[in-house]
């Protein structure tokens, strides 16, 4: 009997089948993605949490589970969230095409001849949306052609995989092409942790930090806390993933999810799609969180199976559910080695799934089924309101009740799922004859993929018969690639070209008339609805007068009908075009086409195996790349009455230190890029941007002006700010910039995610309690030779006056732990002293002293 129950035990038919095919059969050759050579070892990394699970004894999150089996050293000792440091070797490393050419650049720097690790570019950020797909790639061929000839020649070069403008979005590519349960993905985009949506550990940093982990470097983290996020019920009618998210950016504001895990956990994880679950993932960047991962389950197989990764799918299977069983990890087919076994127990447990028993330092709790759908915004995402309370709130902040247009896509919601539900809605006005809604309505593709099999199965031409314009498969409006000037030029030119002259003329005047109110000018209030993630000032249009919410894709498009944030959805009616009342039902939509994707030649580029040929060339009159110039070393001596360069007061994210839009052209170029620092951060001093005074003159001008005369003069100079500091992308352009214009010390209330710490947002699936490790990472600052600090006492922050010389004592004994002193001198004359908190490392402080983290591996090569 006891033999019995162990031969039809079905662990041990599990086991045996993952015994007998992982080692040998088809699964040893399982390749992470289609494009590589790189076997897929789940084992290797099961073997590395063995170590780690021999000294820490305690049961780990499934976060841990990934993090852990990445270590470069699994005999890591005493791991201790918040505190300890791990160092890992990453999966991947992707990167796109504006962040990407500083990245590049520094590895240039570097001397080595090709990456380590599995890397791609990624064109996406580069092409501006103005007259429609075709035409905007087109253009951006042609206006880039120098960047994306130089990024598709050092991909060559350096041996990494170059995905041409137009294939689409990369967290889009990455997640339909790359990322795979229990892998660990860096990408220099704050919103890489798309990829948790299929089970992955995925990371926005700094290029700094990509170029170490391309160099074959450990790539640094520091373990943060852990937020569950139990979700019950179940999502129906119009309750989205993304009214998930958006309701945890209301629960947790734009820092709440600093320095920690968020793990959603739970049966309700079960009603969501894997694109669904890869949208939450996309936006936990907005609460601060540096990554976001679900568990793996049976909806991420249905995505793997659908984008050609069975082979993977059936391999992940294996390693889902912790058991006991009575076995060893080597089993035969005799019986008596089965007898044997069987007296011997084994805890096997999943490498995808976390372990029974696992705790979180806090607890949110969601249900799905009493979920409203919500829009986010203006100016923030984390200022929620229900779509119950959307009207009430709107007109009693006095905000633009009028949708001047609706934009669905981005890398947060273009998937197939996506574009479906959002189509159902639009089909319904159509059968009501409404053709000609109030707002305009653009879509942008996440991918080619994506778009080829939206044109396959009518859903494009849904879209355009209420006026939708197909965008080109890239960012966009999303990253302030939007020319809104255009919008009247674009529909006189298709109206000419596309229909008979008469009806032509008789529709361009008609979208005339409709579309003269859209086109903006800067500064004239407006309100747009977008699917995409970030709504902050001027973050779309470069308008600080347009206010922006952020929604579901669905109920972008019944906004666009309803023409009015008045509208509600849920019981409010339309009319049709015979005069009639109609009132939207629920979206509805397919998530995975029933025919499958439509296939599509990948415009990608292989590295060739043999490169060294090869040469990349950056013309020393390019005004959009430029080689760069090592940062000098720090003298050793302390900082000594530096002017504030600027004291700012309010929120200051990366896109007030470093904006984003027109200054894409400029990444690769950080002079020239310089001229954006600080632009669109307001002086706490006269309560004007891009206004500070030149103290040696008293002479008023731009803050990078300024900045560049300091810098002449031979003058460092500080950056005073207020909380949250660097919130938003994970460009390190913000970083950059200061340093090259003479900045040494940036001091504030808080840093953000990127600019600070690092954290980790984790999804935690049915039954057992999952605990994820947050990861801290290495501030890009840090990584640039700037000094960030805080203030050990906020309220000290209005002790600085602007017109204060702030002097750095005692830095040669900076240490880990041990504050900084900090002298104010004021304009009187008067002196007083306040404390000054950091989180260097021993390592870090070794990037201070010798100018960059990249001057630092230089000078440690040439050691060794």
């Amino acid at each position: 009997m006891f033999l019995a129950k162990i031969l039809s035990s079905p662990t041990l038919l599990r086991r045996l089948k993952l015994l007998n095919s992982s080692n040998h059969g088809h699964f040893a050759s399982t390749y992470i993605s289609r494009f590589d050579t790189i076997n897929l070892d789940y084992d290797k990394y099961c073997s590395k949490l063995k170590h780690v699970n021999k000294t820490l004894s305690r049961p780990l999150t499934l976060s841990e589970k990934i993090l852990y089996s990445h270590l470069s050293d699994p005999e890591t000792k005493d791991i201790v969230r918040g505190t300890s440091y791990l160092n890992l070797s990453p999966d991947r490393v992707a990167m796109q095409d504006a962040t990407a050419q500083m990245a590049i650049l520094q590895f240039m720097s570097s001397g080595l001849p090709r990456v380590a690790v599995p890397s791609t570019v990624h064109c996406d950020h580069l092409i501006v949306a103005r007259d429609g797909g075709a035409e905007d790639l087109a253009n951006a061929e042609s206006t880039n052609k120098e960047v994306y000839d130089f990024l598709s020649s050092a991909s060559a070069k350096f041996g990494i995989g170059f995905w041409h403008p137009g294939s689409g979005i990369i967290h889009q590519i990455v997640l339909e092409n790359y990322c795979f349960p229990g892998a660990l993905i860096i990408g220099t985009d704050s919103h890489t942790p798309n990829g948790g949506g299929l089970g992955g550990l995925c990371v926005g940093v700094g290029g700094a930090d990509a170029v170490d982990v391309m160099a074959g470097l450990d790539w640094e983290l520091k373990c943060p806390k852990v937020i569950g996020v139990e979700l019950t019920g179940s999502l129906s009618g119009w309750t989205s993933p993304k009214d998930v998210i958006l309701k945890v950016a209301d629960i947790l504001t734009v820092k709440g999810g600093t320095g920690c895990i968020i793990e959603y956990f739970g049966p309700g994880v079960e009603s969501i799609s894997c694109t669904g679950m890869a949208t939450i993932c996309n936006m936990g960047a907005e609460i601060g969180a540096t990554t976001s991962v679900f568990p793996f389950n049976d909806r991420m197989v249905d995505f793997l199976e659908a984008t050609g990764r069975k082979n993977i799918a059936d391999l992940a299977k294996n390693y889902k559910a912790s058991s006991s069983c009575y076995l060893d990890f080597i089993l035969g087919f005799y019986l008596i080695i089965f007898i044997y076994l069987a007296l011997i127990k084994s805890e096997i447990t999943s490498l995808l799934s976390p372990d029974k028993g696992c705790t979180y330092d806090r607890v949110i709790n969601i249900n799905l089924s009493e979920l409203e759908p919500h829009l986010n915004g203006p100016y923030t995402p984390d200022l929620a309101h229900p779509i119950s309370r959307l009207a009430s709130d709107a007109q009693a902040a006095g905000w633009p009740m009028e949708i001047s247009v609706g934009l669905i896509g981005s890398c947060t919601n273009s998937s197939y799922e996506d574009m479906a539900r959002a189509a159902s809605i639009a089909k319904q006005a159509i059968d009501h004859g409404l053709t000609k809604p109030p707002s305009k309505l653009t879509v942008t593709p996440g991918s080619e993929q994506i778009h080829a099999t939206i044109e396959k199965t009518g859903l494009a031409d849904i879209f355009r018969k209420i006026g939708g314009v197909v965008l080109a498969n890239a960012c966009g409006p999303c990253i302030g690639q939007w020319d809104r000037k255009q919008e009247l030029g674009y529909l006189l030119d298709h109206a000419f070209n596309r229909w008979r002259l008469a009806r032509g003329l008789l529709v361009s005047l008609t979208n005339m008339l409709n579309v003269v109110s859209l086109d903006k000018k800067k500064g004239e209030p407006n309100t747009i609805v977008t699917s995409f993630n970030r709504n902050f000032t001027s973050r779309n249009d470069a308008n600080p007068a347009t206010h922006g919410f952020v929604a579901s894709p669905e109920m972008v498009v019944a906004m666009v009908l309803g023409g009015s944030l008045g509208f509600n959805p849920l019981t409010d009616e339309l009319t049709a075009s015979d005069g009639s009342k109609f009132k939207l039902k629920p979206p509805e939509g397919d998530t995975l086409p029933k025919g499958g994707f439509q296939r599509v030649e990948p415009h990608f580029q292989s590295p060739p195996s043999d490169s060294s040929n090869l040469e990349v060339v950056v013309s020393p009159t390019s005004n959009r790349l430029q080689v760069l110039v090592p940062f000098p070393k720090w003298d050793g001596k302390d900082l000594i009455e530096l002017p504030i360069l600027i004291k700012v007061k309010g929120k200051c994210t990366t896109d007030h230190i470093s904006a984003a839009g027109p200054w894409l052209k400029y990444r690769g170029h950080l002079d020239n890029i310089s001229n954006n620092m600080f632009i669109g951060a307001v002086n706490s001093e006269n309560g004007e941007m891009n206004k500070v005074c030149h103290r040696p003159t008293g002479v008023w001008d731009t803050v990078p002006a300024v900045a560049r005369k300091y810098k002449a003069e031979g003058i460092p100079w500080v950056v005073i700010g207020d909380i949250n500091y660097g919130e938003g992308s994970s460009r390190e352009h913000a970083a950059l910039e200061p340093r090259h214009l003479g900045g040494r010390a940036i001091i504030v209330k808080s840093f953000a995610r990127i600019h600070g710490e690092f954290i980790v947002i984790i999804f935690k699936c049915s039954s057992p309690n999952y605990d994820y490790v947050a990861i801290l990472h290495k501030t890009n600052l840090k990584k640039q030779g700037m000094l960030p600090l805080t203030f050990v006492h906020p309220e000290d922050y209005d002790k600085v006056q602007p017109t204060d010389k702030v002097s750095l004592l005692d830095l040669k004994n900076l240490a880990p732990g041990r504050n900084v002193r900090c002298r104010l001198t004021h304009a009187d004359g008067s002196t007083e002293e306040i404390e000054l908190a950091h989180t260097f490392n021993a390592k870090q402080l070794d990037w201070f002293r010798a100018g960059s983290a990249l001057n630092h591996m230089k000078e440690s090569s040439s050691k060794n």
